[in-house]
C-alpha cells in the first residue's frame, strides 16, 4: 500500500507539473476519456498564461520529455514488473525491484522539483500562487480518493 501511494505521489506530482507545462494541442494523449491537451488548456485559461508563456511551457516540456524519455520509460517498465511480481506473488522478483523503483522514485522528484522552478519563473507571482493552490487542491482530491 505505501508503495502504491508512492508511486501515485510521485506520478501525480509529475502529472501535475507537466500539464501546465503541456499547453499546446496534442500534448499527452488521452487519459480517461480527457485529452491532457485539453486538461493543460483549461490549465492554462485559469491561470491566465499568455501566448508566450503557453509556447515556453511547451518548449519546456517538450525538452523535459527528450531529455527524461529513457528514464521516464525504466521507471514505467520497472513499476509495470513490479506490479505484475505482486500479483503473482513473486515477492524474490518484487522486493529486487523495490529497491530500484525507490531509487528511481527519489530521482524523479529531483527531476520534478528542477522542473517545477523552470515552469515558475515563467509564472507571475499571481500564476505562482495560484498554480500553487491549484496543485494543493489536486493532491488533496488525489489523497481523499485513496
Amino acid at each position: 500500500m505505501r508503495n502504491k501511494l508512492i508511486t501515485a505521489v510521485a506520478v501525480l506530482t509529475l502529472g501535475a507539473s507537466l500539464a501546465v507545462a503541456a499547453v499546446h494541442e496534442g500534448g499527452w494523449g488521452n487519459h480517461e476519456g480527457k485529452g491532457r491537451g485539453e486538461y493543460s488548456e483549461k490549465l492554462a485559461q485559469k491561470l491566465n498564461l499568455t501566448d508566450a508563456q503557453k509556447q515556453q511551457l511547451a518548449d519546456l516540456e517538450k525538452n523535459f520529455r527528450e531529455q527524461n524519455a529513457s528514464f521516464l520509460q525504466s521507471f514505467r517498465q520497472n513499476r509495470q514488473d513490479y506490479r505484475a511480481a505482486m500479483k503473482a506473488g513473486d515477492t524474490a522478483k518484487a522486493d529486487s525491484l523495490k529497491a530500484t523503483l525507490e531509487s528511481q522514485r527519489a530521482q524523479m522528484k529531483q527531476l520534478r522539483d528542477a522542473q517545477d522552478v523552470k515552469i515558475s519563473s515563467i509564472l507571475t507571482p499571481e500564476q505562482r500562487a495560484q498554480w500553487q493552490q491549484l496543485k494543493a487542491e489536486r493532491a488533496a482530491r488525489h489523497q481523499s480518493k485513496q
